[in-house]
């Protein structure tokens, strides 16, 4: 299939928590690391998130420095990435985030479950819109449009069921990941990757191809997969 080159950027604690039990979008990267992510986001075509990410947490996706925005003028490009958001029921408000911060373009993907009034509404704000005539999102048909639309170099930030139904179906190239010296612990604290995950021998295998120990007391490590080795299906 043609798909965008997709790389997770994630940041963890030391106990694999992306987030408290209370999942209200707790801080975990040092200063250094979020200049790292607004590199990352400078540098890529499109950043995508999942439903829960979208609607409960209501990201900006929008690159923060000012010299790398202009950096991305000077190629040529939009000051910012495209926004792409994976949600069953697209049930934006209209002082969204994600919709509102920019300039930026917007991309949907969701199911005929989101009522006509909401598509609606999504396409008076300039949102291009790809629905799903599915109980879930199709994340193979996604890549697909999202390569047919221009989109080369997609950075996924989350969350863990997105990040885990991509990797399940063999859609990741890349896995960054910056684990901050802290501990949330809690069963119910989202992970990397959530969903029911998979048997012992179905686990996702990974190569280490760079490690990086900061003085802020964290470590990026970054992940290589062999991504055709991948044979699930399935949608989200």
């Amino acid at each position: 299939m043609e798909r965008p080159y997709t790389y997770i950027n994630i940041a963890m604690t030391a106990d694999g928590k992306i987030d408290t039990f209370e999942r209200k979008g707790s801080a975990i990267s040092s200063q250094r690391d979020r200049d790292r992510v607004d590199k990352l986001r400078a540098e890529s075509d499109a950043v995508l998130v999942g439903g829960l990410t979208l609607l409960d947490e209501d990201p900006k996706l929008t690159v923060k420095s000012d010299a790398l925005r202009a950096e991305r003028v000077a190629r040529g490009l939009e000051p910012n990435p495209v926004k792409v958001g994976v949600v069953t029921i697209a049930d934006l408000k209209p002082d969204s985030n994600f919709l509102r911060a920019g300039p930026a373009k917007v991309v949907i993907f969701t199911t005929d479950q989101t009522s006509n009034d909401q598509l609606a509404f999504l396409g008076s704000r300039g949102v291009e819109v790809f629905v799903h005539q599915e109980h879930r999102v199709d994340l193979i048909k996604m890549m697909e449009t999202l390569k047919e639309i221009g989109i080369q170099r997609l950075m996924v930030e989350g969350g863990g069921t997105l990040n885990f139904e991509l990797l399940k179906l063999g859609l990741v190239d890349e896995i960054t990941a910056y684990i901050a010296p802290m501990i949330f612990g809690g069963a119910n604290s989202p992970t990397m990757a959530d969903s029911l995950g998979v048997p012992r021998d179905a686990a996702i295998p990974l190569k280490l191809i760079d490690v990086e120990k900061w003085d802020d007391g964290g470590v990026v490590l970054r992940y290589k997969l062999n991504s055709s080795s991948r044979k699930y299906i399935g949608t989200m």
